[in-house]
């Protein structure tokens, strides 16, 4: 069942490469505690907004697609999210879970 949701997010993409949409990769590089996307679940972020995939069950995904669109935006190529239950934003993006995790964000090219 995992590689037919992978395989969609693939064709996604090839979609957006296709009608010219930039498009990001998230990925979860680490996890500590409780984390509901275990470590490699992904989800691609075009620049208009629009996203497939998971990399938080919902708990950070709007902060995560905030900062694939100011990649774009920036012309940047790579950064590394970070977000820990310590932080005073962890409540602010919904980290509630009493986890951490890092997500590794990279422009893709067709």
């Amino acid at each position: 069942m995992k590689r037919q949701v992978k395989r969609t997010i693939l064709e996604q993409a090839k979609d957006w490469f296709e009608s010219e949409k930039k498009v990001v990769l998230a990925r979860v590089i680490q996890t500590w505690g409780s984390s509901p996307c275990p470590v490699g679940s992904y989800m691609i972020v075009n620049d208009k907004g629009e996203f497939s995939g998971a990399v938080s069950g919902g708990c950070v995904e709007a902060n995560v697609i905030q900062e694939c669109l100011d990649l774009i935006k920036n012309n940047n190529s790579f950064k590394q999210l970070e977000f820990k239950v310590a932080d005073d934003n962890a409540w602010d993006v919904g980290l509630a879970c009493g986890g951490e995790i890092k997500i590794y964000i990279e422009k893709i090219n067709s």
